[in-house]
């Protein structure tokens, strides 16, 4: 199984390409993880907000693979404990399909994100810092994956 994270951003601060690079390489071959980083559209005070998250929402959908599962991470999706992650990853492995996972700019994901993907997930119903996000995705994920493995990083 691949799993794409699809991002608004690039240039991040070192810190979080480290931190994301540290969980990413201990992916196991039968499971990759990559971070595809789609730059930001430009802002200022005048902008339109609303125009701005629909360009980067087509950069996004216009990066998503055919076929492949999309999951949204949004606010207002389903909270997942690290067990039900787990659960998910090896139902979506045994389907053989790959994941486009979405993260939104600052402004969130654009609607026809939010209407293309099949499943929409929460981390947190606090805000993060969507650098931040990165690092704590690929982490998760490999928490999730080391449950399935019964690997005792998760206790």
């Amino acid at each position: 199984m691949h799993i794409r994270i699809l991002a608004i951003g690039n240039k991040m601060p070192s810190w979080v390409q480290q931190g994301y690079e540290e969980y990413a390489k201990r992916f196991p071959p039968s499971c990759t993880l990559e971070l595809v980083e789609i730059p930001a559209e430009k802002r200022t005070k005048q902008s339109d907000i609303n125009r701005i998250t629909q360009r980067e929402g087509e950069k996004i959908l216009s990066a998503i693979k055919p076929n492949n599962r999309v999951i949204a991470l949004d606010v207002n999706g389903k909270s997942w404990s690290t067990t039900q992650l787990a659960q998910h990853l090896a139902a979506w492995h045994h389907e053989g399909r790959n994941i486009d996972l979405l993260i939104g700019g600052p402004d969130g994901l654009a609607n026809a994100c939010l209407e293309k993907a099949e499943m929409k997930w929460s981390l947190s119903p606090l805000t993060l810092p969507h650098p931040l996000v990165r690092i704590l995705l690929a982490e998760q994920l490999y928490r999730a994956l080391t449950i399935m493995q019964g690997h005792p990083y998760h206790r």
